[in-house]
């Protein structure tokens, strides 16, 4: 199932760059491609979930339960036990409320598709949901199988006696309780509002606690609409829309498209020869290797979209070259690991393609407007760098690169930036020039960053398929979050409490700015514990509602959302982006605390830029 969604993301590259030629240059477009492509997103979720959650790549949280393996070994089993089983009844339920849509639409030989474009029968993509929904559960039930003969593994050793096998009874007891604490609470016919609000109180705990974010909204999402609406067939209808009708929309093809172009520029060796272009273009600045980095990342944030990208690729190529010219370990992996944030800022940005189906948002203008935003932050780094440079030698190290030593010369730089700039131009062009959906630029940036790396013989058979197979782990852990997250979303519509804490902030007389300043202070703690999109489609849901309702550009707000939540990546003790630092350089000698005291100053300067950005919104309006 696995190589097959893997085989099917290949395949949708391929048709959108057949049907952007066809358009473009024979006047001959391929007729329902945005059919097939919505059926494809589907089906490639479906396909390739069972395998996302048997390599551990569901989002969660390790908070506590890092803890608890390492201090209560018995209820850190227990718990996970409970969490999978529950994973397993939630996908159970998926595939039940898919059956009868399966065994309809095979027995009426369902069609879905307009008569000149494309007739597409619905059952055999049911039936890859349904398949898909089962086997996941099957995982689930797998791992749960799992954790409780480790549960009696660590029982058995605790009753022999062995002091490394310590009993979690307070833990166990603490669960428990709030299992009967929410079944009492379901008993006593809570408020809407009520009920959306001890739904946040839950989901904090149930993340804190390890289970997969996306199972944790599902769930809640499930349950509080079944409380609210007094019927579970309301929560079983929204389980199928959210499983179904939701995924099945062709502009989710940006996701996998984008992300592939990410992982096949990493692979083509771009980030190497950009940081090598910038280095010798700033070479006879002080503290210039930083600011090569910060110009490095910016460039290469124009055509991946990635933060975990760009930390992964410059921790191994700017780090190793600063350490050579003497700058200090600190500086050397935190600006590798500060300047990784223009990733999600720089158009094309994954945040921002998320934050835009959140906020029903054009992601084409998303795009437009956080292009001052990103080169703002880019210059106020490169700024800090020098200025960091000249007045705290001790911190930043360093000497300046002779001509024999940093190796190009105008032409070779020429001839290097040639396919940086053309990636670029035909990402970043064709969004802008109203030529190329995000899609479509996703899917010819891809096509391109592929034949950019056979050309240079920098991938083959086997690592191409390392690529379709990362990206559909990664798609698929993205699109279920948002799938999760539109059920939970609902359930938060239905109860009221957006509204209800728009009122309230407005009786608060916190006026707009306070509310900012609330929102930006949340995201920033949130950012310790959670990764960027797991933020967003927890907090969205909430915020977006007393956006509008005081009167605020959603457009604006999705840039600064983005920067601001961008510094959890760089603050402990999650630190996102600090610990793709270390686990890539893999250097006894650096540790975690070098690469978040080295980050820090980086956490400063996107404060300050988020806080300009608030207080000029127009900075993110002046191509919208």
């Amino acid at each position: 199932m696995n190589s097959l969604g893997a085989v099917w993301v290949s395949f949708v590259m391929v048709l959108v760059c057949a049907d952007i030629f066809g358009r473009n240059v024979l006047n001959a477009p391929i007729r329902g491609v945005a059919e097939i492509l919505a059926y494809s997103v589907l089906s490639i979720v479906y396909l390739q979930l069972a395998h996302t959650l048997l390599m551990g790549r569901f989002t969660r949280a390790e908070l506590v339960t890092g803890w608890l393996d390492g201090n209560r070994p018995i209820a850190g089993a227990g718990i996970s036990a409970a969490f999978n089983l529950i994973g397993a009844v939630v996908f159970i339920a998926l595939s039940w409320v898919t059956y009868p849509h399966l065994v309809s639409s095979f027995l009426e030989m369902e069609v879905d598709g307009m008569p000149t474009g494309v007739i597409l029968l619905l059952w055999p993509f049911r039936l890859i949901m349904f398949v898909g929904a089962v086997v996941t559960a099957v995982v689930f039930i797998s791992q749960f199988i799992a954790d409780l003969i480790n549960f009696r593994r660590h029982v058995l050793r605790a009753r022999s006696g062995d002091g490394e096998a310590r009993t979690g009874w307070p833990v166990a007891i603490a669960f428990i309780a709030v299992v009967l604490a929410a079944w009492a609470f379901a008993q006593s016919e809570p408020s809407n509002v009520v009920i959306g609000l001890v739904s946040v109180l839950f989901m904090l705990i149930f993340i804190a606690f390890g289970m997969h974010i996306g199972t944790a909204l599902i769930v809640l999402g499930f349950f509080g609409i079944w409380l609210i609406r007094d019927n579970p067939i309301i929560a079983e209808r929204t389980l199928y829309q959210a499983g179904t009708e939701f995924l099945r929309n062709h502009v989710l093809a940006v996701i996998p498209l984008f992300v592939m172009m990410g992982l096949l520029v990493g692979a083509s060796d771009i980030g190497r020869e950009t940081f090598d272009l910038a280095r010798w273009f700033l070479r006879r600045v002080k503290g210039g290797l930083g600011v090569a980095t910060v110009v490095a990342n910016a460039i290469f944030a124009a055509i991946t979209g990635s933060s975990i990208a760009s930390a992964a690729v410059f921790s191994k190529i700017a780090t190793p070259e600063m350490r050579r010219y003497g700058y200090t370990k600190k500086f050397s992996v935190g600006v590798v690991a500060g300047t990784s944030v223009l990733g999600m800022l720089i158009p094309p940005s994954l945040l921002l393609i998320i934050y835009g189906f959140l906020a029903e948002t054009s992601v084409g203008i998303l795009f437009l407007a956080a292009v001052v935003p990103g080169l703002i932050l880019a210059l106020f780094m490169a700024l800090g760098i020098i200025w960091m440079a000249h007045k705290m030698p001790n911190f930043v190290g360093g000497h300046k690169i002779d001509e024999d030593e940093a190796g190009e010369t105008l032409k070779s730089s020429i001839i290097k930036l040639f396919p940086i700039a053309l990636l670029i131009f035909v990402v970043l062009g064709g969004i802008y020039g109203g030529i190329l959906t995000p899609a479509e630029a996703g899917a010819a940036g891809a096509a391109g960053a592929l034949i950019i790396a056979i050309a240079r013989r920098k991938i083959d058979l086997m690592r191409f398929w390392e690529v379709v197979v990362e990206t559909g782990h990664i798609t698929v852990s993205i699109l279920f979050l948002i799938l999760a997250a539109n059920i939970y979303s609902r359930m938060l519509a239905m109860s009221g409490l957006p509204q209800y804490t728009s009122e309230l902030i407005a009786s608060a007389g916190l006026g707009f700015l306070g509310f900012m300043a609330t929102y930006i202070l949340l995201l920033i703690v949130l950012g310790m514990v959670l990764d960027s999109i797991s933020i967003m489609l927890i907090i969205l849901p909430l915020a977006l509602p007393v956006v509008v309702g005081l009167g605020g550009d959603l457009v604006w707000f999705g840039i600064v959302s983005v920067v601001a939540v961008e510094i959890g990546l760089l603050t402990p003790p999650v630190g996102l982006t600090c610990y793709v630092v270390k686990s890539t350089l893999n250097d006894p000698d650096i540790t975690l605390g070098d690469i978040f005291q080295g980050a820090f100053p980086f956490v400063l300067i996107m404060l300050a830029v988020t806080v300009l950005l608030v207080l000029v919104p127009e900075i993110s309006l002046i191509f919208v």
